[in-house]
């Protein structure tokens, strides 16, 4: 694993396309992302395979959920506790 230059000129690492393999598989890159990711995977086995288990994965995903859904309250909960934040502020005593 390693660079694989592409076209023009710019190289994408293997870990720079494991980083955003759920992006590019969730159709969420850009098209110049996306192109260089697509080149990178047709030249690289590593990432392919890597590519091809998160596929699988999602696909399992989606299957298991398809069963299934949520109970209402549950999903309230989660979009709820989702778009929420917490802010903490720690204040030190000077001594």
């Amino acid at each position: 694993m390693g660079e694989r230059p592409q076209g023009d000129g710019e190289a994408v690492d293997c870990a720079g396309v494991l980083l955003r393999l759920f992006e590019f598989v969730d159709n969420e890159t850009g098209p110049v992302d996306r192109a260089r990711i697509q080149a990178h995977l047709d030249d690289c086995g590593s990432c392919l395979a890597e590519y091809d288990r998160d596929l699988l994965l999602k696909a399992l995903v989606r299957r298991a959920c398809a069963r299934q859904s949520a109970p209402p309250e549950l999903r309230s909960q989660i979009l709820t506790r989702i778009t929420s934040t917490q802010v903490t502020v720690v204040r030190r005593t000077e001594t």
